[in-house]
């Protein structure tokens, strides 16, 4: 009997152990980034130029899987049960490179871990310095940006945007943080519009 009951009491133990880790696990939400606006697919003109977009880089206190949130002047959270469904590193190129496509008219964009962007007409390189997500409120995004024709000299430019969150959580910030890239990404497109005499 006690030989039993050690056994019972073992196995009551186990599923107890169970039950209360399932419990202090709480659910993930992972998030992705999108354009700002609803693109449509490119039809490519004459003048339509080929580009890649990046590497890019970010601050390394965002350079992580978990949302990170502003919650004070030196303090930010680091929210366990919000991530990224991707590396930052890695969407943030696609995304602009969707978005430079959709403003320049042109389906020759690609990030530049595609094959697709090694003899692209002109390189873009993104350092983003700051992206502060401040819940409730708005996503900063900063950053600094180089443009380089094949041949020619590099051509940098600065871009500041701060985006409004409102209502809707973490959905909102994410959708604000694809807003303030695909703002960046207007920069640099007409940057490359006016060296390449693309009208838009």
């Amino acid at each position: 009997m006690t030989t039993r009951t050690n056994v019972t009491a073992v196995t009551l133990m186990a599923i107890a152990l169970m039950v209360s880790g399932c419990a202090r696990s709480p659910r993930v939400s992972f998030y992705t980034l999108a354009p700002g606006v609803a693109s449509q697919a490119p039809v490519p003109g004459e003048t339509a130029p080929s580009i890649v977009v990046g590497p890019v880089t970010v601050p390394e206190v965002v350079d992580r899987p978990q949302l990170v949130v502003r919650a004070g002047e030196n303090r930010v959270d680091v929210l366990e049960s919000h991530r990224w469904a991707e590396p930052l590193k890695s969407e943030i190129p696609r995304v602009m490179a969707q978005e430079l496509g959709r403003v320049l008219g042109s389906g020759r964009v690609a990030t530049y871990r595609e094959n697709a962007g090694t003899d692209a007409e002109y390189r873009v390189l993104v350092d983003i310095t700051r992206l502060e997500l401040f819940p409730g409120d708005a996503v900063v995004v900063d950053a600094n940006w180089s443009v380089r024709r094949r041949g020619g000299p590099r051509r940098s430019g600065h871009s500041l945007f701060r985006e409004k969150v409102g209502g809707g959580g973490y959905d909102a910030m994410a959708a604000a943080t694809g807003r303030a890239l695909a703002g960046v990404s207007g920069d640099i497109a007409r940057e490359i519009g006016a060296e390449a005499g693309v009208q838009r």
